[in-house]
């Protein structure tokens, strides 16, 4: 189908990029969204209004007013768009206005590359695509990432791809080349990841005699570079992966440095410095710019499974080196997640089993999130379908209409592939040659619950497979029909037996999909799809050698108004929505009602148990709700007042469901609770591999010690001056301790519990300020050994509380210890205990440490004022924002980041943060 380029990309002002087969006649592309002759934006309905964007302080980061936008779109859309993707400088006659003019300048020049590149068979077709493209751009069922809206229409040859993998060899040139192409691509907002086992270890020795620097002395100069860009990039924080082989040499000085790292931010913290996110403190350590990942094959996994023995050996020769148990080195890597975040794992044998292009190089590396992996200097450009508007009438997914889009959007991207730009001549050639894309969905999670199916579930499971199924299938299948007319891409032959026998893995998959809780069309049509891709890529080959991965869909979530992004469960029931007029609504989640209404509730009932949610910020004993349908309603998080969520094996299994029917892997962070243990992080790690993901990364909540908001710099200053100001006596008094006693009549509360079947009774006195002042627990028959240790037990925590030890130290000491009895508690919040002690201290932390429960962002409140040309339109359930909103709304983790535009806190996204405020993000997509 193309000549690849009648203007072909420049590279240091040459021509690059090789002329592929002659074409043939062109594809021929049906009309299924639009009707010839109509502009898909004529059947829109607009509006003017004005964007902007507020930061933490109160002051204004971004305004632009008379912004021409579809009336569907939030306010939300509206500013992120505006702010990110219009070109041209503020208040100029050249910046952008209108998103009708933003998606024109993308897919005019997408039509004018089809037409110059061969793609379309006749003028019809060129029309025809324009057409169908823009309504999935405006109808927001499908967006580009960043890069496409940033650059396409603006340069000659822009750089379109947001995530790229870089080689690096053992060499000093090597070295210092990969740091300037990683420094440009941070620059333009492109992410980027490399394996550094090429590097020889700091065991090895040089040729002239001395010893190397090993990859992780070379990471710290990497990571400096990032962390200057991301102070003074334009578009985000800088996007960086770095992966260690378990075999290196350095692999435990790999495992630890960032933990060795977070303890010297500890000591900065506990000696006064800002431990904000952009504080000093983690300002002046290392590592803190990039995602770390051990890459570990089936063969050490094995050894860890079986508790044998992991030699590493030289980069040079192969010779061995240190040998470890296998199973020591997993605990390694999963003290240093519980502890910091990192490092995360990739499953090399799984990865390369699965690789279309095997027989070119294997897989060694991804980019920052790792969803894409592929080889080594290569690129991908990514785009995401917005599942919730694949809906038909009746609420099911409408899998005509969803293939339809994946072969637009996926012509699209490919069109995109031969006119870019990208940063080296390696990843120019590779991207030419192998074509790579990165096709992939958001709202899932939505999605599932309007359907009226629980995320956590067999057949939540099977329907999201489906879908995947669907895309992945259908993709392909378009693949080979553009190989058919612009024949396969450059390495296929080489590489026709490998992805050949790719596809009928995925098609073996689809085929042995259960069809429990999937439509007999959804299930029938990806089976069909995989046939259809295996017949066609059989006889032409493929164009493209591979299309999907799950991205975390950050800003372009934003940009589609996605509740959900990527393969993500819904945060919260409870969500703000920002008006067109200025203000914000407390609303229900819009998927509430559709999901109540699938599941058969009259309009009354429904009504009852949106007005039981908007008032409690739970569903959990909403009026006329049945108990079997509250899974329906779980959420990432457990809401304040209630106490069901969807627990972290839940995330895992989700993975697993869907990573068949990927040719890259999911971004996806399994978020944990702060009281998951390190054994907790081992299952999660081997679940992981063995059903068959890609890639794992957890994160406890609050295992870092930022802070969401700065300190006060002022009250640090006057404290010092004070301690200056004193003069120190020359014989220090012995600090005495101050016991604190409870009052004659005070509150308590009194819990009873179950351990194992032992039954037992905590009573909590309090302080008039609600802090708890003693303990007491009732666990056996009065004269008992039992009895009598608990009652010394109490009585010394009492004492504790009563002179001043914090709680938080005792449930740090406490928490976790093992003795029996032990067992299944029937608490929701602590399912299982592993000892008296540790079901106490992990109850009062619950109920009186704030830092235990699902934190959220407080919003504050702003008067509600609609636009008089253009009134808010009114919102179901919709309620005034009280002076300070309901910790209830947005969770985010305790140690969440704030945004580097506009300063409100982000919430995670994948394996990256997004800001909510003003649509930021920290990833590469």
């Amino acid at each position: 189908m193309e000549k690849e380029l009648n203007s072909k990309p420049l590279l240091n002002g040459k021509k690059v990029g090789k002329k592929p087969k002659s074409p043939a006649a062109g594809l021929t592309v049906e009309r299924f969204f639009t009707t010839p002759g109509v502009d898909p934006a004529d059947e829109l309905a607009w509006e003017y209004r004005t964007a902007s964007i507020t930061g933490e302080d109160g002051k204004s980061v971004f305004e632009q007013k008379q912004i021409e936008v579809p009336k569907a779109w939030s306010m939300l859309a509206t500013n992120v768009v505006a702010s990110k993707y219009f070109r041209g400088a503020p208040g100029t006659p050249e910046r952008e206005g209108s998103v009708r003019k933003l998606v024109a300048r993308v897919v005019d020049t997408l039509a004018r590359w089809g037409t110059e590149g061969g793609y379309f068979a006749r003028q019809e077709d060129r029309d025809t695509f324009h057409a169908e493209l823009t309504h999935l751009l405006l109808r927001q069922k499908a967006a580009f990432n960043s890069p496409v809206w940033f650059n396409v229409g603006v340069e000659e040859h822009p750089q379109c791809s947001a995530c790229f993998i870089n080689s690096v060899e053992d060499s000093m040139e090597s070295i210092l080349t990969l740091a300037k192409t990683e420094a440009m691509l941070f620059k333009y907002g492109s992410g980027t990841g490399s394996n550094l086992s090429t590097l020889r270890s700091s065991r090895e020795h040089l040729a002239g005699g001395g010893t190397a620097s090993g990859p992780v002395s070379f990471m710290r100069g990497f990571d400096a570079f990032a962390g200057v860009i991301k102070s003074g990039g334009k578009t985000r924080r800088a996007a960086k992966m770095v992966i260690l082989n378990a075999d290196h040499p350095d692999i435990l000085e790999f495992i630890r440095c960032k933990t060795n790292e977070e303890k010297k931010a500890w000591a900065l913290i506990e000696a006064g410095y800002d431990a904000s996110f952009n504080g000093e403190a983690y300002g002046s350590v290392y590592f803190q710019n990039s995602n770390n990942s051990v890459r570990v094959t089936d063969e050490f996994m094995r050894a860890v499974v079986n508790d044998g023995a992991w030699t590493t050996r030289a980069v040079r020769d192969g010779q061995p080196q240190e040998t470890h148990m296998a199973r020591e080195l997993f605990r390694e890597i999963s003290e240093a997640a519980h502890l910091c975040g990192d490092p995360g794992m990739q499953f090399d044998t799984t990865v390369n089993s699965w690789h279309t292009c095997a027989n070119t190089a294997r897989i060694n590396a991804s980019n920052p999130c790792s969803e894409y992996m592929f080889l080594d200097d290569s690129a991908c450009n990514l785009a995401s379908l917005n599942l919730m508007h694949f809906r038909s009438i009746d609420g099911c997914f409408d899998p005509v209409a969803f293939k339809h889009a994946v072969n637009v959007v996926l012509l699209a991207m490919e069109i995109i592939v031969g006119f870019s730009r990208y940063p080296t001549e390696r990843i120019t050639r590779n991207s030419h040659d192998y074509r790579p894309l990165g096709l992939g969905y958001a709202n899932l999670g939505a999605l599932l619950m309007a359907c009226g199916l629980p995320y956590d579930s067999a057949e939540g499971r099977n329907y999201a497979g489906a879908i995947t199924s669907l895309m992945c299938g259908q993709a392909y299948a378009m693949s080979a029909r553009l190989a058919e007319r612009m024949g396969p891409f450059a390495g296929y032959a080489q590489n026709a037996e490998p992805m050949l026998g790719v596809i009928r893995k995925h098609r073996k998959a689809g085929h042995q999909l259960a069809p429990t809780g999937v439509s007999p069309e959804l299930y029938a049509a990806q089976k069909s799809a995989w046939d259809e891709a295996l017949a066609l890529g059989s006889e032409h080959g493929f164009r493209n050698s591979q299309v999907t991965v799950l991205a975390p869909t950050g800003t372009i979530g934003f940009m589609m108004d996605c509740d959900t992004t990527g393969i993500e469960p819904d945060i919260a029931l409870i969500k703000y929505k920002k008006l067109v007029g200025g203000g914000m609504l407390k609303i229900v989640n819009q998927t509430v009602p559709q999901a109540l209404e699938r599941l058969g509730y009259r309009q009354s009932q429904a009504q009852e148990i949106i007005a039981y949610l908007d008032k409690n910020e739970t569903i959990e004993g909403a009026p006329h709700l049945k108990p079997e349908h509250l899974p329906v309603f779980d959420c990432a998080f457990k809401p304040s007042r209630g106490q069901r969520s969807i627990q972290w094996m839940g995330h895992i299994q989700m993975m697993e469901a869907c990573q068949p029917f990927l040719s890259g892997a999911i971004s996806k962070t399994v978020n944990m609770p702060s009281d998951a243990t390190v054994e907790d992080i081992e299952k999660a790690y081997l679940e992981a591999w063995k059903r068959g993901l890609k890639a794992i990364a957890v994160y406890r909540d609050g295992c870092k010690r930022t802070q969401p908001l700065n300190t006060s710099k002022d009250t640090i200053k006057d404290t010092k001056v004070q301690v200056a100001a004193q003069p120190e006596p020359l014989v220090k008094p012995e600090p005495q301790a101050m016991r604190r006693r409870l009052p004659d009549e005070r509150q308590s509360i009194t819990h009873k519990f179950s351990i194992g079947g032992h039954e037992g009774y905590l009573t909590v006195g309090m302080y008039e300020d609600g802090k708890p002042g003693e303990l007491f627990v009732v666990m056996a028959k009065e004269g008992s050994v039992v009895s009598g240790l608990m009652d010394s037990f109490a009585t010394t925590v009492s004492l504790s509380l009563q002179y001043g030890v914090p709680l938080q130290v005792l449930v740090d000491k406490l928490s976790h210890t093992r003795f029996e009895p032990s067992g299944f508690t029937g608490n929701p919040a602590i399912p299982i205990a592993k000892s008296i002690t540790d079901y106490i201290f992990r109850w009062l932390a619950l109920k009186f440490l704030p830092s235990h429960a699902p934190e959220e962002a407080e919003v504050t409140a702003v008067e509600v004022k609609a636009a008089p040309e253009a009134p808010a339109p009114a919102e179901p359930v919709a309620l005034q924002l009280p002076a300070v909103a309901p910790r209830s709304t947005w969770l985010n983790q305790a140690d969440a980041p704030p945004c580097h535009t506009c300063g409100a806190i982000m919430v995670r996204s994948g394996a990256c943060y997004k800001c909510s405020n003003c649509g930021t993000t920290s990833g590469c997509s």
